[in-house]
């Protein structure tokens, strides 16, 4: 006879939503872990996609995923005639919020070199990768858009043709993936009246000047698009990733590319150190608060639910003592509802987070290991809690009995 399943049928309804209880705070402890474990996967998600050996950005920056990095496309070719380098793609990122169907949407732009890179990588869940150098993008499905929708971005509209699934940028929003023109494109295009008065304020500074006061022809070119003045360069990319052939001396093609005074080089490894150092660090010591809180707010409430039960058989603990029952079995009693409750609590939180976790605003990733950890954080807390019991179990006092 066991007398722990005993008294849980006895009092099966009050034990059961106590251990729902426990149940979903549990749920929330395992959740602040898979919400850390999505963020570190979105940040560093482009940096292992890409799977660059060597990242050149802006001298004095630490990248485009931290910080705001703006390089010539010219550095490409250069990076090309380096000894030991294979290949050297292009590539822009930045962030845009725009109205769309009547709803915000805000995505990442991914620029991808074309025509090396065609989005060959991306985990497409529908559609197709990339066919053409122009008005074609992948889009995430957290974007809500689908295979054949199209999306106006300045002047011009871009049509989706693939949908990837978990493409998610470091603040959780969908990464849309574009070619580098198109990604530059709509980066640095203005409205119409924002290029006329800028064509007007370079002729009027052109008027300024001696040499345009002696060649009059140049007022007439000031006033002409950007890509035709050779005096302004092209729009500028966020990095240049490099690729290294067999055996090529990592070392020395990196020395190399850092006797550059306007690049600063990094690796790849390099680069996920940086995003999980800068933007993800405040997000994980937050999370790692909020998870500790809630053990300790657990281990309380534990605590006081076994003790409370315990409290509610101190009769029966005292009869039992009264007949000759030994410690082992009060102590038996205490623990194996405590694990009992616990093992419970850690079903319910599997089974109710697997079902709420993909409504999550952010991916919430849960591995074998945060659940072999809470398992043990369980049996600690399952322990630390029925102490509280045990100690007045011992406590009571057969004679007891009679009062």
């Amino acid at each position: 006879m066991n007398l722990a399943i005993r008294d849980v049928r006895h009092n099966l309804g009050r034990f059961g939503l106590t251990a729902l209880g426990i149940g979903l705070l549990l749920m929330i402890v395992m959740g602040m872990g898979g919400i850390y474990q999505g963020i570190v996967e979105d940040a560093t998600l482009l940096v292992d996609e890409l799977d660059a050996d060597l990242w050149l950005v802006q001298a004095e920056t630490r990248g485009p995923f931290a910080e705001v990095s703006r390089l010539a496309p010219t550095l490409e070719d250069r990076a090309l005639a380096v000894p030991g380098v294979v290949s050297a793609r292009r590539f822009a990122t930045h962030t845009i919020q725009r109205e769309h169907g009547g709803r915000q949407m805000r995505l990442v732009v991914v620029g991808l070199a074309w025509p090396q890179d065609r989005g060959e990588w991306l985990p497409l869940a529908s559609g197709r990768r990339l066919a053409q150098a122009r008005f074609e993008f992948v889009a995430d499905e957290s974007l809500g858009l689908s295979v054949g929708e199209k999306l106006r971005l300045g002047r011009d509209v871009y049509t989706v043709t693939g949908v990837t699934r978990h493409m998610i940028g470091t603040g959780g929003d969908g990464l849309a993936f574009f070619t580098v023109r198109d990604a530059q494109t709509i980066q640095f295009e203005l409205s119409p009246e924002a290029i006329r008065f800028e064509r007007e304020s370079r002729r009027a500074r052109a008027q300024d000047l001696d040499l345009g006061l002696t060649q009059p022809a140049l007022l007439e070119r000031a006033g002409r698009p950007v890509e035709t003045l050779p005096a302004i360069g092209p729009a500028m990319v966020s990095a240049v990733l490099v690729d290294l052939g067999p055996g090529a001396d990592g070392d020395a093609v990196r020395a190399t590319f850092e006797g550059w005074p306007d690049v600063s080089t990094y690796t790849s490894d390099e680069q996920r150190s940086l995003l999980l150092e800068g933007p993800v660090d405040r997000a994980r010591r937050q999370i790692g608060l909020f998870r500790a809180l809630l053990v300790l707010i657990s281990a309380l409430v534990m605590a006081l639910i076994l003790y409370t039960l315990t409290l509610d058989k101190l009769h029966d603990i005292a009869m039992l003592k009264l007949i000759g029952a030994r410690d082992r079995v009060i102590l038996g009693l205490v623990l194996q509802e405590a694990f009992l409750l616990g093992a419970i609590g850690y079903v319910i939180a599997y089974v109710v987070g697997m079902q709420v976790y993909p409504f999550f605003p952010r991916r919430v990733i849960i591995t074998n290991e945060m659940l072999i950890w809470l398992a043990g954080a369980v049996a600690v807390l399952c322990l630390i809690g029925s102490i509280l019991g045990i100690w007045k179990a011992m406590r009571v006092q057969p004679n007891e009995v009679l009062s």
